[in-house]
């Protein structure tokens, strides 16, 4: 086997072409596999935050609202994950339900404490904020001429 490592630049090497195209086909131009875990993780955050803050006894509507919303924003990081270059255009419904996790307590739950409030607003503003950067990476694929797979 002597002679068949290449040492050096690889620009000389007979099958850079193919091993270029290897290499984009096997990452498929994943800008966006950062995203997709912390969506994940928020959506399941939103989903135990009733039982966590402890306001699942005294809000159970907002308690019930909040395992729903949790449970769609995780099914929609699976699906970003899964199906990207579908779920994508889903990223600015995400961002609408940031803002509804930020004003749902007032509006499902009934004089919520401060506590309730607070975790929804974070929760909400993360959501938001994910969206925007998953509606941005889908944005700046789409333009570039890839999809943000």
């Amino acid at each position: 086997m002597a002679g068949v490592s290449h040492r050096g630049d690889l620009r000389d090497h007979p099958d850079v072409t193919e091993m270029r195209d290897r290499y984009a086909k096997v990452l498929g131009g994943r800008d966006v596999t950062l995203i997709d875990g912390p969506v994940f993780l928020v959506g399941l955050a939103c989903a135990v935050s009733p039982w966590i803050v402890h306001f699942s006894a005294n809000q159970p509507a907002l308690a019930t609202h909040n395992l729903i919303v949790g449970i769609a924003i995780a099914v929609l990081a699976l699906g970003f994950t899964v199906a990207p270059q579908r779920m994508y255009g889903l990223s600015g419904a995400m961002c609408a339900m940031g803002v509804w996790l930020v004003i749902a307590p007032w509006i499902v739950g009934s004089s919520p404490d401060a506590g309730v409030i607070w975790t929804n607003a974070i929760l909400g503003g993360l959501t938001f904020l994910l969206g925007l950067a998953c509606t941005a990476v889908a944005m700046k694929s789409s333009r570039g001429g890839r999809s943000p797979v």
